[in-house]
């Protein structure tokens, strides 16, 4: 390679992580803000503030089932066009947000937003697996990570201001100016390139139902690993009990004693920033001790946050989120990166897995949690967190347990990516 190539290659490479790295802030600030506006929903929709919380979860739920469909989609036609025009109708549904009545109908647009939502996971880990080299690969997934937490914190802010100061109509077209912003930046950075998965495309001569057999083919694949199911398993408790603590803490810091005013609950978000920062180094960590190490400690972290909140001060409460931010982040960088390298076809339907069980998690988290709350309001919030680190931790010990088994044991030893 010339050095002009190598300049070239260095520039498209870069424009590719930048380009979905603010397609990741886009989906992200529009799938949180309504957690930073659960105060307000309530009060506009006249519900319940824990029936609020059924906003996110609902939209998790479709993200999750649809993040399979557009796996399939992006192996057969390419990552570009997926992701862009995904994007160009998430940004366009914030009219439909403008207009609904009652909480039904936000519900139900929701949910159509959590199909659209759902593009830019699905495909981004594949699409930089194909278009990077090896060693670009773990620090644009770092960076992705990174930018995923900054969209987080970014849109429950965003969400918690608007909330204090706005009324719904005009927070919501605020919300579609700040989406098209975003998706004609990352429209203009995107380069549009053959990719891997659209040369592993059908023939065009094969049957619908001949490729269909193929594609379910390929979640099986990565459904018969051991490694890879536990992988899936861990990210998606570790994000049901986390994502899920963030809504009821809201409600816990808006009721006496602290009494928080609607944007002063979400200013807990900011806790998110150990999260970010630790995505941003996890890559480095995983390459010098392996992910089996961090998955131990970020248990710990996500424990010991839980249980501090227990203190039950201001203080306590934000050093526990601290705490259990940063944990999380490290558990899903690790299980994002594993998978991502593990799979070594079918990329996008491994990645997508890995997210489906990501954000059922987010998805069932809510209602789960949500009967501790009823019990014990916080109190019981972390009881149930209780529940979810034990069965967290019994499959990352039961990983470790696979991991030192002989390779001939392995379902599938042609991935065998090591946990060291």
């Amino acid at each position: 390679m010339t050095k002009v190539e190598a300049v070239g290659r260095h520039a498209r490479d870069t424009r590719l992580i930048w380009a979905l790295c603010v397609a990741s802030v886009v989906v992200y600030i529009n799938l949180y803000l309504m957690q930073g506006m659960l105060p307000l929903i309530a009060e506009h929709f006249q519900v319940t503030a824990a029936k609020s919380t059924l906003v996110l979860s609902v939209t998790s739920f479709t993200l999750a089932f649809s993040l399979l469909g557009y796996a399939i989609v992006s192996d057969r036609i390419g990552r570009h066009k997926p992701i862009i025009i995904s994007l160009w109708a998430l940004a366009l549904s914030n009219i439909l947000l403008v207009f609904v009545k009652d909480f039904n109908a936000l519900v139900a647009v929701r949910l159509l937003q959590g199909i659209l939502l759902a593009a830019v996971p699905a495909i981004a880990m594949a699409y930089f697996k194909e278009q990077l080299r090896p060693e670009t690969m773990l620090k644009a997934a770092a960076v992705y990570i990174t930018a995923n937490s900054f969209g987080g914190i970014i849109g429950r802010l965003f969400g918690g201001l608007m909330s204090q100061h706005l009324l719904w109509q005009d927070a919501m077209w605020l919300l579609l100016a700040v989406s098209l912003f975003g998706v004609a930046l990352v429209s203009y950075l995107l380069p549009n390139a053959v990719s891997a998965a659209k040369r592993e495309r059908l023939p065009k001569q094969w049957r619908f139902w001949r490729g269909g057999s193929e594609d379910l083919r390929g979640f099986v694949h990565h459904l018969k690993d051991g490694q890879m199911r536990l992988a899936y398993l861990i990210g998606g408790l570790a994000f049901m009990m986390m994502v899920n603590q963030y809504s009821f803490i809201q409600l816990h810091l808006m009721a006496p004693p602290y009494d928080w005013s609607r944007f002063e609950a979400t200013l807990i978000f900011l806790c998110y920033s150990s999260g970010t920062l630790a995505s941003y180094y996890t890559a480095r960590w995983i390459a010098r001790h392996g992910q089996l190490p961090l998955f131990r400690i970020s248990l710990l972290l996500m424990l010991c946050g839980s249980l501090l909140t227990l203190l039950d001060t201001q203080v306590w409460i934000c050093v526990g989120f601290l705490l259990t931010s940063c944990g999380f982040f490290i558990t899903h960088s690790c299980c994002n990166s594993f998978v991502a390298m593990r799979a070594s076809s079918h990329r996008a339907k491994a990645t997508s897995l890995y997210l489906c069980c990501y954000y059922l998690g987010a998805a069932m988290g809510g209602p789960f949690l949500m009967l501790f709350w009823q019990r014990g309001e916080w109190q019981g919030v972390v009881m149930g967190s209780m529940v979810l680190l034990f069965l967290t931790s019994l499959a990352v010990w039961r990983l470790g347990w696979r991991q030192k088994q002989p390779l001939s044991q392995e379902m599938d030893t042609p991935q065998g990516a090591s946990l060291r």
